[in-house]
């Protein structure tokens, strides 16, 4: 008799969906194909010469050790530098004991989703919010509360409503936000933080696109404005912040290398997750990161970085202006990788993918980031991934298609 698996799977499973950004990943492979839809960051400036060199010199001088298990929380050495880097960037007192290396960002938040969620508990999370993080965490059957956003991020002033649905953790991206490109304004973090402080609700702090601000100056991360208020004095972090960061916007995705920044105790029982998971993150990528990384190359890869990226949203934002109809509106990100647009009224951007994916052009409709519905008319753009000439010809098949959907043509 064969095995009727459906009968078999866990109840979680039914929360469980597939990536809409990951399928439309399989479309794009097409030939002649332009995405601007997965968040993927430009493959001209992987580091391949130094990825190259870094390999021989582990072979050379660390083959057994870059080839062995290695301990849950993390080759030493790079959790020192990240260590020593965050205290630098943040201003605060971070040790080695406050730093998880994680498979990917994507596994940090499956991690936290394993340490906090309970079956209907409550994350309160940007609307629209990162589509990763939903994945992650409806499979521990998680509910959402939902605080709306408008061009300087999370509306604040709408939190402490939220508060009172009791949620277990705040979630947001404040730094170029993916889906949306926005950053959470100076006051508004202050008042988050202290709102969260008061209340007692942790917050996690997705931070993988910090580094990438081309213009405009850098703000104060979540974890710096709790480590001011907690100013316990301490030599390591202890505080109401969990702060994550990755090596796959400023190296490379491939790596699959990521950061937790946390307090000891929760960073102990991070680690005690990941040790059912995994084990340990893969030793040889880790040393092979830390080989790259540690002696100053990394900053100037990030500029060239920052570089190509703001050439490619310059080029974004002028064809959207040159090809998209009356009525289409956008914004304009300082940093990051993405920008979200508005169709005009009557456009549901769903129905726009599907004319776009018959011109051989593709983008995420804004509804996969609103986990209580919403965003009918929205989209998120990738700007990172697609050239120059790429982009404006997919902004201008964009455009042929919002007016085939409106009757212009």
């Amino acid at each position: 008799m064969a095995t009727l698996w459906e009968q078999r799977y866990a109840h979680r499973t039914q929360c469980m969906s597939s990536s809409a950004i990951r399928e439309l990943l399989k479309l794009t492979e097409q030939p002649d194909f332009i995405s601007l839809a997965g968040g993927l960051p430009a493959p001209e400036v992987f580091p391949v010469k130094q990825v190259t060199e870094a390999v021989d010199t582990l072979m050379k001088e660390l083959p057994t050790q870059a080839l062995q298990y290695g301990t849950t929380e993390g080759y030493r050495p790079l959790r020192e530098w990240l260590a020593h880097t965050t205290a630098s960037r943040c201003g605060i007192n971070v040790s080695v004991d406050n730093v998880l290396i994680t498979s990917g960002s994507q596994q940090a938040l499956d991690l936290i989703g394993k340490l906090f969620i309970d079956p209907g508990d409550r994350i309160l999370v940007e609307s629209p919010t990162y589509l990763g993080a939903l994945q992650a965490w409806n499979a521990y059957e998680a509910q959402y509360v939902t605080v709306p956003m408008d061009e300087h991020g999370m509306v604040v002033d709408a939190l402490e409503e939220a508060l009172r649905l009791k949620p277990k953790l705040i979630y947001l991206v404040p730094n170029f936000q993916n889906p949306s490109g926005t950053t959470l304004a100076l006051e508004r973090r202050q008042r988050l933080v202290e709102i969260a402080e008061r209340a007692g609700v942790p917050i996690v702090e997705d931070d993988p696109y910090g580094q990438l601000r081309f213009e405009g100056e850098h703000l104060p991360a979540l974890l710096t404005l709790d480590a001011q208020c907690q100013a316990n004095g301490r030599g390591d972090y202890h505080g109401n912040v969990i702060y994550l960061s990755t090596f796959s916007k400023i190296l490379a995705p491939g790596l699959r290398l990521a950061w937790t920044v946390a307090p000891p105790e929760v960073l102990r029982k991070l680690v005690q997750a990941k040790q059912g998971v995994d084990l340990h993150t893969s030793s040889f990528t880790q040393m092979l990161a830390y080989e790259v990384a540690h002696d100053g190359y990394l900053d100037q890869h990030i500029e060239i970085i920052r570089k190509t990226y703001k050439e490619r949203r310059d080029t974004m934002l002028a064809a959207l202006a040159a090809y998209l109809p009356a009525g289409a509106r956008w914004n304009r990100p300082a940093g990051g990788m993405f920008l979200w647009c508005t169709a005009p009224e009557g456009v549901n951007t769903v129905k726009l993918l599907e004319i776009c994916v018959d011109k051989k052009v593709a983008f995420v409709p804004g509804t996969a980031f609103y986990p209580c519905g919403g965003g009918e008319n929205t989209m998120r753009l990738n700007f990172s991934n697609a050239t120059p000439e790429m982009i404006r010809t997919g902004i201008a098949r964009m455009g042929e298609a919002m007016r085939e959907m409106m009757g212009q043509n």
